[in-house]
Parts: structure tokens; C-alpha cells; sequence
């Protein structure tokens, strides 16, 4: 992406900055939250992704429609997790679809004190080879990472991620994410994001994201982001939306 136009989105979200009341959520963008959801509540992370990538040739286009992330509280610090999502993946002429590897994880809060303004937490996710044959690993795999969170004032913060995946074989990946999001107003919240890993400890990978949120009301948020590859063929656009169910 154009330098420009990344400077513009950051100069404009600083700007316009005021309250921020969004839904604490896991998407759009690639930094998991260092907040875990209250205790009973159900909150669903649902969102349709449309990407594509280029290697000189193939070309691979991805459709996840939908992808569902289901966060519970079972205390204040702690949530279970369970990621699910149908993948229509088109590599050339060839169509595969089904049900990708089921993750199953938790999230726990290890560190939030708001004299400080920092929170942090650690999530892993076991995935499990339950997919369809055409999209699963048939490897069992685990997802981590840190996320640590700093308010800088009441409508900026940053957020930040290191993690490590491991897929059954090879040498895993090393993740990282920097997010920085500003509140617009009372409904409207927008972020700009680098992201990317080291591939099987070998290649370096680096990605931008941006997008922002909308507050419908205190349970219910709609989202749109878009990423680039920065060193490679690559890019996507997402929406979404986040429903949190408590139990009163």
C-alpha cells in the first residue's frame, strides 16, 4: 500500500479522535484483544473473508464464508474459545471446499490494572484434524500468543502480539501484530495494522491491515477491514460482526 495513504488513515483517526465504546473483541484486525470476555457471557465473532494470493504462478483464491469464533466466560479471567469456519479455496482451475481444522483454546488474563493502563494475556488453541479431507492438515497443531495492551488516553491504544505456531511438521512459524486504533466517536472506532511471521524460522513475511468497527448498540458490532502483502502477492477484505449474549 501506498506510504501516503497509510500516513493519511493515522493522521485522520488522531485527529478525529474522541470516545471510543466499542464491543472488546478478536476481529477485524490480526491482534488478539489482552481482554477476556465477563464471566457468562457468549459472545460470537462472525465474519466472511474474501483473499488471494500469487507465487509465480498459482494463483489461490480463498472464500471463508462464514468463519466463527465463539468466546465464553467461565470467570472474569478466563474464556474458553472454539474457532470453526467453512473454506472454498480455488487454486487454479481446481475447487476444494468444506470445513476447515477445528480450534479448540482459551484465553487467559494474566495482568490488567488500569493505573498503569496495561493489559495482558496469553491464548492458545489446540487444532484439531477434523476437516474436510480436501482442506484439513491431518495434523494435530497448536496456536500461541502473547497480547499485551497499553491506553495511551481514552480514545488511542495500542495492542500487540507475539506468537508461535506449530503445525504438526517443519519448524513452526513465528507471529507478530502491532495494532493502533482510535476511537471516532461513540459508535465508530477504525485501526491500522503491520502483521506478519517467520515462515518455518526461515522466510519473513510482513502484511498491513486497516479497517474500523461499528457500535450498534452495546451488544451488537459490525467491522470491515482490508490487508496487503508488503514483500509478497497478497490481499484480502473482510466483514463482519460480534454479538455478545449475557446471561442476564
Amino acid at each position: 500500500m501506498n506510504r501516503k495513504i497509510v500516513l493519511i488513515i493515522i493522521l485522520t483517526a488522531i485527529f478525529f479522535g474522541t470516545l471510543n465504546a466499542q464491543i472488546i473483541t478478536d476481529r477485524p484486525d490480526q491482534t488478539e484483544s489482552s481482554s477476556t470476555v465477563p464471566k457468562g457471557t457468549l459472545q460470537l465473532e462472525s465474519g466472511i473473508l474474501i483473499g488471494f494470493e500469487s507465487e509465480n504462478p498459482p494463483t489461490t483464491r480463498q472464500i471463508l464464508l462464514p468463519t466463527n469464533l465463539f468466546r465464553y466466560g467461565i470467570t472474569n479471567w478466563i474464556e474458553l474459545r472454539i474457532l470453526s469456519q467453512f473454506e472454498t479455496i480455488k487454486i487454479e482451475d481446481k475447487n476444494y471446499e468444506g470445513i476447515s481444522d477445528l480450534e479448540i483454546g482459551a484465553k487467559v488474563q494474566l495482568l490488567k490494572k488500569e493505573e498503569v493502563n496495561t493489559e495482558i494475556a496469553f491464548l492458545s488453541h489446540l487444532i484439531v484434524p477434523t476437516g474436510t479431507h480436501e482442506i484439513t492438515s491431518d495434523n494435530f497443531g497448536l496456536s500461541n500468543k502473547l497480547s499485551i495492551s497499553h491506553g495511551i488516553n481514552e480514545t488511542v491504544g495500542v495492542g500487540y502480539n507475539i506468537g508461535y505456531n506449530y503445525f504438526g511438521e517443519g519448524n513452526g512459524d513465528v507471529t507478530y501484530s502491532l495494532a493502533f486504533g482510535v476511537g471516532i466517536n461513540d459508535r465508530v472506532g477504525i485501526y491500522v495494522e503491520p502483521y506478519g511471521e517467520l515462515a518455518g524460522m526461515e522466510d519473513f513475511i510482513s502484511n498491513f491491515d486497516a479497517g474500523f468497527t461499528y457500535l450498534v448498540n452495546n451488544d451488537l458490532q459490525f467491522d470491515f477491514s482490508f490487508g496487503v502483502g508488503l514483500n509478497q502477492q497478497m490481499n484480502y477484505i473482510s466483514i463482519g460482526c460480534s454479538w455478545a449474549m449475557n446471561k442476564d
